[in-house]
């Protein structure tokens, strides 16, 4: 069995969607009950979900 097929699936499917789906919620939460820390909260984990595929494969694979 080879390790790094898990891991690489684990980081640029599994997570990242996770992440989007939890700040997509605190986007939607944030911006209907006008708590902006909630909304900017989600934003920067939407983006972290969005860049962390980039970020964390590359220093897998090298």
């Amino acid at each position: 069995m080879d390790l790094g097929i898990n891991t690489t699936m684990i980081f640029s499917h599994i997570l990242p969607a996770i992440l989007g789906f939890f700040g997509t919620i605190l986007m939607i939460n944030g911006i209907m009950d006008r708590h902006k820390n909630t909304a900017i909260i989600g934003v920067v984990i939407f983006i972290i979900a969005a860049s962390s595929p980039f970020i964390i494969l590359s220093i897998i694979l090298n």
